[in-house]
């Protein structure tokens, strides 16, 4: 390599040993050509990323929490007096801007994003890979098996994991949160029911993960599905389990994340549902349309606008909630346009980006008031929070949880002190500390429910 080459003739300049070397290469390569990484000073945690120099005015850039690698780089500038990129096709139009020091052999300047701006220092070398201690690597102490069911004329696909011996097992159907998920739920590098799936079947249970609709092996879309078309995925899911010979019929439960948490009771919540038992994991006790709001205005908060910023937000939203609410999803998505148009132009979505999150699931989930199903509940209930979480904040959920839950001879409500909204350790909160969190699942959640599984639904 150039580079290599450069080095290697320094210390034989210093040794005083010129053999196959020149001081004065007519075409020295340029010292930022490499790799190199460095963290974006976002507030709440550095966004870690790695970005590759040709030297030929190309470069790759690679953000593993975001799941981007080798991504190539726009209006690349890299040289002794400047360096600089763009990342392409990314609203808010991210550009770093910085200069080489060759005193320090590093690259410093400013990574700046939809008017914002924030330090970037790049040092020489690959970025590291994400460590993420707790993922469950083989071999297991158990059967792991693909399986598959219907509902209706949907395929669902998932795994299926079981406790070695005979059984028959008490069993758990996981539900993921919103937006479409994989049977792991895969976050940001994290993998949280892959590790639930571990944390359980270890303790005897067995557990069933799917994927959702569109989703791996499962078909269908997401983004025209009803609640009923969801709760009815996850009754698929204990159908299936039951009709195992492997697996306890009486003894089968739900376990419900984020958005997860509204559809666990609506299903268990139904006639001859068959559900022994539900755990909710940062469940919502509040309409949609509250969650969406309150969840507006504490993100807007934390990251620093304000106050006159974090009320027009708080307006925007509340604004196009009342539309989907409506079921009016052109006027909302007419009105989502004009809210981008107002925007300074550096902070502008694409106009083909405008509004695409808008169809009839995220209607279904403004719109849904979770009370009736929670107050119709008559099986053991877990429900607990993290209290630094700002995407199902804990001061919104917990105590009309408890009141929804108050006729329910077993229910138990728990709030984590210093957890997230994924049940991680967490300074603010902010959804930017996901992916830099070493932890998938804060280990005390983890014997807190496996503890309260053990205690209603004992296993052998």
């Amino acid at each position: 390599m150039r580079n290599g080459r450069l080095v290697a003739c320094a210390l034989l300049v210093i040794a005083a040993l010129l053999v196959g070397c020149s001081d004065a290469d007519p075409n020295p390569p340029e010292p930022t050509t490499g790799d190199w990484h460095g963290g974006i000073e976002i507030p709440g945690k550095a966004l870690q990323i790695g970005v590759s120099f040709s030297g030929e005015g190309t470069a790759t850039i690679d953000i593993p929490v975001q799941k981007v690698a080798g991504a190539q780089l726009k209006d690349v500038t890299s040289n002794r007096n400047e360096v600089s990129f763009v990342v392409a096709d990314t609203p808010g139009d991210p550009t770093f801007r910085g200069k080489y020091d060759s005193g320090s052999d590093r690259i410093s300047g400013d990574f700046t994003q939809a008017g914002q701006s924030f330090p970037l220092v790049l040092e020489r070398g690959k970025i590291a890979t994400l460590a993420r201690p707790q993922e469950p690597k083989p071999p297991f102490p158990y059967r792991s098996e693909e399986v598959s069911y219907r509902n209706g004329e949907i395929t669902i696909a998932g795994t299926l994991t079981e406790p070695q011996g005979s059984g028959p097992f008490p069993a758990i159907v996981l539900i993921s949160g919103s937006g479409a998920q994989d049977r792991n739920e895969d976050i940001l590098g994290h993998k949280p029911f892959l590790l639930l799936a571990d944390t359980f079947t270890r303790a005897g249970y067995a557990v069933l993960r799917s994927d959702d609709r569109g989703i791996g092996g499962t078909g269908g879309t997401l983004a025209e599905v009803s609640y009923a078309d969801l709760s009815g995925d996850a009754a698929a899911g204990v159908r299936f389990l039951r009709s195992r010979p492997d697996i306890d019929p009486a003894r089968v439960g739900l376990l419900g994340h984020s958005e997860g948490g509204y559809l666990a009771p609506l299903v268990a919540s139904g006639p001859d549902s068959g559900v022994g038992f539900v755990v909710l994991m940062a469940g919502p006790a509040v309409s949609g349309s509250d969650v969406l709001v309150e969840q507006t205005r504490l993100l807007a908060a934390v990251n620093g606008a304000p106050a006159d910023e974090v009320d027009k937000q708080v307006r925007q939203t509340t604004e196009l909630v009342a539309l989907l609410k409506a079921g009016d999803l052109a006027d909302a998505k007419e009105l989502a346009r004009k809210q981008n148009e107002a925007m300074p132009a550096d902070q502008r979505l694409p106009a083909d980006q405008v509004g695409a999150e808008i169809t009839p699931y995220l209607t279904a989930l403004v719109a849904y008031d979770p009370a009736p199903a929670l107050s119709a509940l008559r099986v053991p209930v877990l429900a607990f929070f993290g209290d630094k979480d700002l995407q199902v904040p804990a001061v919104q959920s917990e105590q009309p949880m408890r009141d929804h839950l108050a006729a329910d001879p077993d229910a138990t409500v728990h709030v984590f002190p210093g957890l997230n909204h994924l049940m991680q350790p967490a300074e603010t909160g902010r959804p930017s500390e996901y992916g830099s969190s070493e932890t998938t699942i804060a280990p005390e959640v983890l014997s807190y429910v496996t503890g309260w599984l053990q205690q209603r639904v004992p296993t052998k």
